[in-house]
């Protein structure tokens, strides 16, 4: 009787290691109609996500996309939390999952992220509503609003903290930059009044982003349970304010959640309750935290390459002295001759890399260059491997403006240079993350000069961030 308890144990045992055995070579060698691109799937589940989140302390290509480079080619295939996906850093393929979006391709995120930002979050929307989200942001971040509105209160909140800051012995850039940001485009978005509000709001945000680019386990203590955490409580403040503004029909418009709550109010509205909320959500986000970055590593990038810093300043002093009211705020005419200040913020967005990939699906198999992309896989353009390529941007670590002269000026994405996306997404922020950075940058060359005081180290996983924060101390100039 023993023996046949045996025998049958063993038997389920072997079948079950043959079943696994089994379902793990399929995980790794996946039926295609062609030939996969090279690469490895990694584990079965986990895939290749513990090298892709590893901390990388340079600003340089990770070393989980550049070892793969090496070994691979410009086109890998890995698996990043459960997903097979296709790495790109050939500028060729870029440009054709850019250019062919809503037809070979769509916006497409790992459900991690889209648990992130919300199911109905901008970026997992298609087609007719997301043009149409698309318009309704443009009222507020497009070029005529900043021209007429923006750009003013923007030169006036970064002349206000700037000085404030230089009241203090010291302060930390990264969290300074993102409250100015925040405060600002927060009132714009949502009436946001920092002295009549608590910082529950921001603090929510700011747990939020801590785990945003993080290791996926929602376990209490890790940062991706903290940025759930933070999007849940943010979340909250917005729900309800959307019902008291609702149930307050004789509300005046003013500010973007107005505008979104005219929609709603529609006969026939054309989005929802979800859309609006995960909208406001990902705005309120963006608005601040990737400039506040970017501005971050270039006040460092400045500080560390002194013939960058005296032609920006010889630009803006130049500005100053032309005006017949010295301290009058900056004009669109003044913002628009910012040439050199424009070459600038492009070497700063190329060499920060705030997006390390965009993600996007395949929805038919895909043939590029000998290789199948099958249908339903991902597909990550990588902008660090362009941007930091060599053989397209000669010493492309080095802060180096002057490579931009002379160049036509970039209002979209292009095959060497994506940081703020391509095709028909875009980044609808643009302008304003360029305006607010050509602004803070004026105001700080022009009125003062300042001095590391610690930190400043950077790690991606693989967004950036700097875990020792960045000091500095400012000093008015007479």
């Amino acid at each position: 009787m023993e023996s046949l308890v045996f025998v049958a144990v063993w038997t389920v045992t072997l079948a079950m290691v043959m079943a696994f055995i089994m379902w793990a070579y399929r995980w790794s060698h996946p039926k295609v109609n062609g030939r996969l691109p090279p690469g490895s799937l990694g584990l079965p589940l986990l895939g290749e996500t513990l090298q892709f989140f590893t901390p990388n302390p340079t600003c340089d290509v990770s070393p989980f996309v550049k070892n793969r480079l090496d070994r691979y080619g410009n086109i890998f295939k890995t698996s990043i939390v459960g997903r097979s996906v296709v790495v790109s850093a050939d500028p060729e393929l870029n440009y054709y999952v850019f250019q062919q979006e809503g037809k070979l391709f769509e916006s497409w995120y790992p459900d991690t992220f889209t648990e992130i930002f919300g199911r109905d979050n901008v970026g997992s929307l298609h087609g007719f509503m997301y043009k149409y989200l698309k318009t309704l942001v443009l009222r507020l971040y497009g070029q005529e609003n900043l021209k007429a509105v923006l750009l003013a209160e923007t030169d006036r909140a970064c002349h206000a903290s700037l000085a404030s800051w230089a009241s203090r012995p010291s302060v930390e850039l990264k969290d300074a930059i993102s409250t100015m940001i925040f405060d600002l485009t927060a009132k714009k978005l949502i009436s946001y009044e920092p002295s009549k509000s608590s910082e529950t709001l921001r603090k929510n945000f700011v747990a939020f982003i801590r785990g945003l680019i993080s290791f996926p386990v929602d376990i209490p203590g890790t940062a991706y349970h903290e940025c759930m955490q933070g999007r849940k409580n943010a979340m909250k403040v917005l729900k309800k304010m959307m019902q008291e503004r609702m149930e307050d029909t004789g509300r005046q418009s003013e500010d973007f959640f107005d505008v979104l709550i005219e929609e709603l109010r529609r006969e026939k509205p054309v989005m929802t309750e979800a859309v609006a909320l995960d909208l406001m959500f990902v705005l309120l986000f963006a608005s601040f935290e990737t400039t506040a970055l970017a501005l971050t590593l270039g006040v460092k990038l400045l500080a560390e390459n002194p013939r960058v810093l005296q032609a920006l300043t010889e630009e803006h002093e130049a500005i100053v002295s032309n005006k017949k009211d010295r301290d009058a705020g900056l004009t669109w005419t003044d913002y628009k001759s910012m040439t050199f200040t424009s070459q600038v913020i492009l070497e700063i967005v190329r060499l920060a890399n705030i997006v390390p990939g965009i993600f996007r699906k395949a929805l038919q198999d895909i043939e590029f260059k000998g290789y199948t992309i099958p249908a339903g896989w991902g597909v990550m353009v990588c902008p660090p491997a362009v941007h930091l390529n060599p053989e397209i941007y000669e010493d492309p670590l080095a802060l180096n403006p002057w490579r931009w002269q002379d160049k036509a000026e970039i209002t979209g994405g292009t095959k060497h240079f994506m940081a703020f996306g391509g095709g028909l997404r875009f980044c609808v922020g643009t302008d304003l993350s360029k305006v607010l950075m050509a602004t803070f940058i004026h105001c700080l060359v022009t009125k003062f000069s300042w001095r590391t005081i610690k930190g400043g180290n950077i790690v991606r996983t693989p967004g950036l961030s700097f875990p020792d924060g960045f000091h500095i101390q400012l000093f008015p100039k007479s």
